[in-house]
């Protein structure tokens, strides 16, 4: 058994969410694409995992760079990325602690990766942190799950066969609701069988920290953001609704 800590995405993790989440599986993908159609600037995408949206939009066309702090994620993602011809910069990086050489046009931050930064404070500083990798007038898109998923505590139970034949299941019960300082834990055991045995066991704390509406406004604007904008569930043909699962946040460095 592998040691644990916290939302570290290890070997069965990341294989599990190639298999589970293959590209345009979500509606984010289309809807950034369709955001950043014709956009000439350079793209970090923090968080990148395996490349599920970084691929599509190198595809596209876009100069994209990303980072991650999974190094199992971040080698799927470049053997993803050489068997379809590209080499884009990736790092192995946190929130905390990314850096690169260049700024960006834009920081595309896609399906609530953002929420793993589990810590206000934390929070705050890579919001500022994007700020000066961004290029003046460049761009930071963020989707983020609001403070209402904290009221959820269903036990999240599933399976997958893999192309080698090996059965992966994963576990994940909620051991930890904070309301006050609007965080969660889970505990995920994933593990991996073969002809009927039990053959690698991986335990991985996710904890993620829920936002209100108003207060990630308030948020980007003190981090020096301003035309701060939200568009609920990837649908920008209406207004914002109670029941939107997703918001997409938009706002720009001056």
């Amino acid at each position: 058994m592998t040691q644990t800590t916290i939302n570290r995405y290890g070997a069965i993790a990341s294989e599990i969410y190639d298999i589970d989440k293959p590209d345009f599986a979500l509606p984010d993908t289309r809807f950034h694409l369709a955001r950043f159609e014709s956009f000439g600037r350079p793209i970090l995408e923090p968080a990148c995992g395996s490349g599920r949206t970084l691929i599509p939009f190198l595809k596209a066309g876009h100069d994209m760079a990303g980072f991650d702090p999974s190094p199992d994620m971040l080698d799927r993602c470049r053997t993803r990325c050489a068997e379809e011809g590209f080499a884009p910069e990736l790092a192995q990086a946190r929130y905390e602690d990314f850096g690169f050489s260049r700024t960006f046009g834009a920081v595309l931050v896609p399906v609530g990766s953002f929420t793993l930064i589990d810590d206000f404070a934390v929070a705050m500083d890579v919001l500022r942190r994007f700020h000066a990798a961004l290029e003046p007038g460049g761009v930071l898109v963020i989707d983020l799950q609001g403070l209402g998923f904290l009221a959820s505590n269903s036990i999240d139970r599933r399976r997958w066969t893999a192309p080698s034949g090996d059965l992966l299941t994963c576990e994940g019960t909620r051991s930890v609701t904070d309301w006050f300082r609007q965080r969660a834990e889970s505990v995920y055991r994933y593990e991996r069988w073969r002809d009927g045995r039990l053959i690698e066991t991986e335990i991985d704390i996710m904890a993620q920290r829920f936002w209100g509406l108003d207060e990630f406004r308030m948020a980007l604007e003190a981090a020096g953001f301003c035309s701060v904008s939200v568009v609920g569930n990837y649908d920008r043909s209406r207004g914002l609704r109670g029941s939107d699962r997703t918001w997409t946040f938009e706002a720009l460095r001056a």
